[in-house]
C-alpha cells in the first residue's frame, strides 16, 4: 500500500479538501473552508497545516468563536446543506465558546464540523494553560461539553485514529436524517504527530444524498389517512425546503385542496400568495393557519420537528378525532405527537401519495373556509403594515416598508431571536424561494448578524439583510469586523426598542410586574431598574468598526437609508429607533410557560388559573 508521511493536522486538511456531495446529479465541493481563531491549542499544529501546505480550502479569520460558528451555520443553511465550513478554536474557553453554536446547528439540523483544540493526549505537561482538570476522570476535558449537543463526537488521541473518525464525521454531516454538529477534538500534541497515511485515504470521495421512498404498505396507509379526511391540514417544515420538495408540496396542496401552515424553517419555501398557503402556524403564527388548525381532522406534518411553537404547546388542534401523519426523513421526528410515522424523503413521498390520491379522485371537503381565512389575514397584515404609531416608528411599520417597498423580492432576510421572529413569521411576505432565513429551533441570540455574514458568503450575487433587535446586537456582533475585513456587503437593520421587550411582554402577560427586561437606569432608594431608558448610539458602535452606518427615527429617514445603503460596497448598519411594544401579538394561539402555583400577586394567581384551564385542552403526547 502506497503511503505518505504527514502530521495528523496535515492529513485532516488534505482529507477535507477532497470531500464532495452529489445531490440530484449535481456535484458540490462539500467543505468550502474553515473559520478559525488560533491559540496555543491549534496554531502550531492545524495552523501550520493551513499556512504551509497546499490546499483549496478558504480560511476565514473569526473574531469570536461562537460568532464564527454561527457564520458557518448561516452559510450551510443558505446553501441548503450542500456545502459547509469547518470551525476551529484553541483549547478551554475558545472551545467552550463554540458549544452554544454547536447546539444551534444540531437543533436546526445544519451540518457544521467543529474542530476544537484539546489538551495533551500524552498528559505529560498537564495541567497546561486553559486546561479544565477533572479530578475523577483524567480523560475528561472541556471538549466533553460538546457531547450533548453533537450528532457525532470523537477525540483523536493518536494520529491513525483520524481515518475512522473523519469517515464517520462525513457519514453524519452528509446524512439528511442525522446531520447537525459534528465534533472532533484534536489534542495539540496529536495534531503535530506524524503517521504513514495510505494515499487512498485522500482520494476524492463523493457522498450521495439518497431519497428513500415509502414501501407500498406504508404508502397505502398514508393514502388511506388522507383519503379518509375531510379537513386535512399540512405543515410545511424545514424538511420540505432541504429536500427541495417545493414543487411537489405546492402541487399536492393545489390539486387536492390541502391547506398548509408554515413553520419558521419552512416559511418561504412557497410564495405567500399560493392559494392554499395560510402562513405561519402556532404561537408565532397568524390567525388564518391557527383557525383552520383548530378543526382539522388530519394533520400532515411534512419535514417538521413539531416543536411547541408550531403546535402552540399541543393546543392548536382541537378536533377530538384528529389523526396525525408525519412524513420525515428522521424517524425520531416522525413519531412526535403520537403520529403515524412515514419515514422517507419529503419530495419522493409527496409525489408517491399524490399519484395514489389521483387514482382515488380525492379532494378535501373545504369550500370557502381557506380563501376566507386567507383574505381576512391579508387584510390584517395590510393594517399592521400601514398603521401609524403616534409615539413614533412602529416595528411592524418598518417591516412593512422593508417587505413591500424597499427590499428586492430576491433579497434574503436573516433573524433569530426576540420579537422579530414572531412578527416575521406572521407578516413577512416571501415572494422568492429561500429568501426567509430564520434560526428558531434554538432561538439563539447573537445568530442574526454573524449568520447573515455567512449567508452573504454563500450568496455573492444576492443582498442579505440581518434583522436584529438591540438585545441580539449587543449579545454578539463580532463578525461585523470580519465583514469589514473581507468587504462582504450585507446590511444590518437594527430595531432599537430599549431591551428585551418580548420577554418583558411574557413577564407582564403572566401577571408579573415588569422588571429587568427593559434597559433602564436604577432609580429610587431601593435602586431598582425602573429609571429612564438607556440611550445607545448603535450606529456609532458600527462606525467604530469601519461599517457604514445610518440613524433612523422616521419613515423618510428609513427610505433614504435603505436606498443609499444599496450603493455601499461593504457592510452596512441601519440603526432604527422603534417604539416599545409595537410588535404583533398572539392570534388564536397559546404558549405554555411555568406560571408560579403559589404567589401573593392576584394577577399571577389569575395567570396560573388560566394555565390550568388551557392544560385541559392540550394533547398530552
Amino acid at each position: 500500500m502506497k503511503t505518505v508521511r504527514m502530521t495528523m493536522a496535515q492529513a485532516l486538511l488534505r482529507f477535507l479538501d477532497n470531500q464532495y456531495l452529489e445531490a440530484d446529479g449535481q456535484e458540490y465541493k462539500f467543505v468550502e473552508g474553515i473559520f478559525g481563531i488560533f491559540g496555543h491549542g491549534n496554531v502550531v499544529g492545524l495552523g501550520e497545516a493551513i499556512v504551509e501546505t497546499e490546499h483549496n480550502l478558504v480560511f476565514r479569520q473569526g473574531k469570536n468563536e461562537q460568532a464564527m460558528a454561527h457564520a458557518a451555520i448561516g452559510f450551510a443553511k443558505q446553501q441548503n446543506r450542500r456545502q459547509i465550513y469547518a470551525v476551529t478554536s484553541s483549547v478551554g474557553p475558545g472551545a467552550l465558546n463554540m458549544v452554544t453554536a454547536a447546539a444551534t446547528a444540531t437543533v436546526n439540523r445544519i451540518p457544521v464540523l467543529f474542530l476544537p483544540g484539546d489538551t495533551y493526549a500524552c498528559r505529560q505537561p498537564d495541567p497546561v494553560l486553559q486546561q479544565v482538570e477533572n479530578e475523577f476522570d483524567l480523560n475528561v476535558t472541556a471538549n466533553d461539553a460538546f457531547k450533548p449537543v453533537s450528532k457525532f463526537w470523537d477525540r483523536v488521541s493518536r494520529p491513525e485514529q483520524l481515518m475512522s473518525s473523519l469517515i464517520h464525521a462525513m457519514r453524519v454531516l452528509t446524512d439528511p436524517a442525522q446531520t447537525g454538529a459534528v465534533t472532533i477534538g484534536i489534542p495539540q500534541d496529536t495534531q503535530a504527530e506524524s503517521y504513514d497515511y495510505p494515499e487512498s485515504f485522500f482520494r476524492k470521495r463523493v457522498h450521495r444524498v439518497n431519497r428513500p421512498q415509502l414501501p407500498e404498505n406504508a404508502l397505502e396507509r398514508l393514502t388511506d389517512l388522507v383519503a379518509g379526511s375531510k379537513k386535512p391540514l399540512m405543515i410545511c417544515g424545514g424538511g420540505v425546503r432541504y429536500s427541495e420538495a417545493r414543487e411537489a408540496f405546492g402541487k399536492i396542496a393545489e390539486e387536492f385542496g390541502l391547506p398548509f401552515g408554515e413553520t419558521q424553517a419552512g416559511k418561504g419555501t412557497l410564495a405567500w400568495d399560493h392559494a392554499w398557503n395560510l402562513g405561519g402556524i402556532g404561537v408565532t403564527g397568524g390567525e388564518a393557519a391557527n383557525v383552520i388548525a383548530r378543526d382539522a381532522d388530519l394533520l400532515i406534518a411534512v419535514g417538521t420537528r413539531l416543536g411547541d411553537f408550531t403546535t402552540a404547546s399541543k393546543i392548536a388542534f382541537q378536533n377530538p378525532d384528529l389523526k396525525v401523519a408525519a412524513i420525515n426523513i428522521n424517524s425520531f421526528d416522525s413519531f412526535k405527537m403520537d403520529a403515524e410515522s412515514f419515514v422517507g424523503d419529503a419530495r419522493e413521498v409527496l409525489n408517491q401519495v399524490a399519484q395514489k390520491l389521483r387514482d382515488r379522485r380525492y379532494r378535501s371537503a373545504y369550500t370557502t373556509e381557506v380563501s376566507q381565512a386567507r383574505e381576512a389575514w391579508t387584510t390584517e397584515v395590510d393594517r399592521l403594515y400601514s398603521e401609524e404609531d403616534p409615539q413614533g416608528l412602529s416595528q411592524t411599520r418598518v417591516l412593512g416598508e422593508l417587505n413591500e417597498k424597499l427590499l428586492d423580492p430576491s433579497d434574503v432576510v436573516v433573524s433569530a431571536s426576540g420579537s422579530l421572529p414572531g412578527d416575521m413569521q406572521r407578516v413577512w411576505r416571501c415572494r422568492h424561494r429561500d429568501t426567509y432565513h430564520m434560526e428558531y429551533g434554538f432561538s439563539c441570540m447573537g445568530y442574526e448578524i454573524n449568520a447573515a455574514y455567512g449567508a452573504q458568503l454563500a450568496l455573492p450575487n444576492q443582498r442579505v439583510y440581518s434583522l436584529v433587535g438591540d438585545g441580539g446586537f449587543v449579545m454578539l456582533h463580532s463578525e461585523l469586523l470580519s465583514a469589514v475585513q473581507e468587504q462582504v456587503p450585507f446590511t444590518v437593520v437594527l430595531f432599537d426598542n430599549h431591551g428585551f421587550q418580548v420577554i418583558d411582554n411574557l413577564q407582564t402577560n403572566q401577571g408579573i410586574s415588569s422588571y429587568a427586561n427593559e434597559w433602564r437606569k436604577r432609580q429610587g432608594p431601593e435602586g431598582k431598574l425602573l429609571g429612564d431608558y438607556l440611550e445607545v448610539d448603535y450606529a456609532k458602535i458600527a462606525e467604530g468598526y469601519g461599517v457604514t452606518a445610518y440613524r433612523v427615527s422616521t419613515l423618510e429617514e428609513l427610505r433614504q437609508a435603505v436606498t443609499e445603503s444599496k450603493k455601499v460596497n461593504g457592510p452596512v448598519l441601519i440603526d432604527v429607533k422603534v417604539t416599545e411594544k409595537s410588535m404583533t401579538h398572539g392570534y388564536e394561539s397559546w404558549w405554555r410557560v411555568g406560571v408560579p402555583e403559589v404567589s401573593a400577586s392576584p394577577t399571577v394567581q389569575a395567570a396560573h388559573k388560566d394555565l390550568k384551564d388551557h392544560l385541559k385542552q392540550v394533547r398530552l403526547f
